[in-house]
C-alpha cells in the first residue's frame, strides 16, 4: 500500500502547497484519491509524480464538506464520488460568518459524479472501508465547534469520516481533518472490523494546542502502540511539536510518499 501526498499545507522539493489535504491511495491495484484540496494544485502535483488523475483514479472519498477537502472536485469527471449525505450542507465560521462550505452544489457535481451517499461503513473493496458517519464517544473530543449552519445552529460537521484499510491484520486509518475526533475514528474502525491492532494514522488530527485533548490523544496512541503517526494539514504546530516530542514524527509535504 502507498499514500502519495498530493496536497498538504507544506511544500516539498518542487511541488505546489496550499491549505488543504489530498491523497492517491494505491491499494491491491486501485487507485483512490482521498479528498482533492481546494483547487487544482492536486492535478499538477500528481503530474510530477507520474498520476493522470482522471486516466487513473478509480474512486474519489470526500472525507467532510468543507472548501479546503472538496473544492478540487470541480477538475474531475466521470468519477464514483463515496461521502456522507451531509457534505453539501451551508456552512459557516461562527466568528465572522465566512462560508467553509463546498463551492460546488450537488446539482452541479451530480454532472459529473455518480454520487454516493452513506451514514453506514461502504467497502470500496475488500479491506478497504469509508468508515461513514463516526460515533462521538471519548469525553475530550468533538466537545466545541467553531461552525455554524445556515440556521445559525452549531455545526459538529457530522459528516466527517475516514478511510480503514486493513492490511496484515492490522488497521491503516487515513482521515482528512479529524473532526469528530481521532480517537473516535480509531475506535468506530476498532468496532466495524473486529480488529484491535492499528499500524497507522495519517490525515489532519484537527488538534490546535498543546491542550488537554492533545495529551489525551497522545496516550491513545501510545496505549495502542501505535507505530506509525502522521498528523498534518490542521495539526498545528504546538500539537505537532508535542507528537514530535514523544514519536519523533516525520512532517508530511506535497510529494511525500509513505509506504505500508
Amino acid at each position: 500500500m502507498k499514500i502519495n501526498v498530493l496536497t498538504e499545507n507544506l511544500a516539498g522539493g518542487k511541488f505546489l502547497a496550499e491549505h488543504g489535504l489530498s491523497y492517491l491511495i494505491e491499494h491491491n491495484g486501485k487507485n483512490i484519491l482521498f479528498d482533492t484540496g481546494h483547487s487544482d494544485v492536486f492535478l499538477k502535483n500528481a503530474s510530477k509524480m507520474g498520476f493522470d488523475l482522471q486516466k487513473d483514479v478509480d474512486a474519489v472519498v470526500l472525507s467532510h464538506g468543507h472548501w479546503d477537502h472538496g473544492d478540487g472536485l470541480k477538475f474531475l469527471k466521470d468519477k464514483t464520488l463515496i461521502c456522507h449525505p451531509n457534505v453539501f450542507m451551508k456552512r459557516y465560521r461562527k466568528t465572522d460568518h465566512t462560508p467553509v462550505g463546498l463551492s460546488s452544489t450537488k446539482e452541479e457535481l451530480e454532472l459529473n459524479y455518480k454520487l454516493h451517499f452513506t451514514t453506514s461503513p461502504f467497502m470500496l473493496e475488500t479491506g478497504l472501508i469509508f468508515l461513514g458517519e463516526i460515533p462521538r464517544e471519548t469525553n475530550f473530543e468533538a466537545q466545541t465547534t467553531p461552525f455554524i449552519d445556515e440556521n445559525d445552529e452549531p455545526d459538529f460537521v457530522l459528516d466527517d469520516s475516514a478511510l480503514v484499510i486493513i492490511d496484515n491484520g492490522a488497521l491503516n486509518i487515513i482521515t482528512g481533518c479529524s473532526h469528530s475526533g481521532i480517537c473516535n475514528i480509531i475506535e468506530y474502525a476498532k468496532t466495524i472490523t473486529n480488529c484491535t491492532k492499528v499500524d497507522a494514522v495519517i490525515g489532519g488530527f484537527h488538534l490546535k494546542h498543546n491542550n488537554v485533548q492533545t495529551k489525551k490523544t497522545i496516550e491513545y496512541f501510545k496505549t495502542n502502540k501505535i507505530k506509525n503517526i502522521y498528523p498534518s494539514h490542521c495539526t498545528e504546530l504546538p500539537a505537532l511539536a508535542a507528537f514530535y516530542n514523544e514519536f519523533q514524527i516525520s512532517q508530511l509535504k506535497t510529494g511525500s510518499l509513505i509506504n505500508l
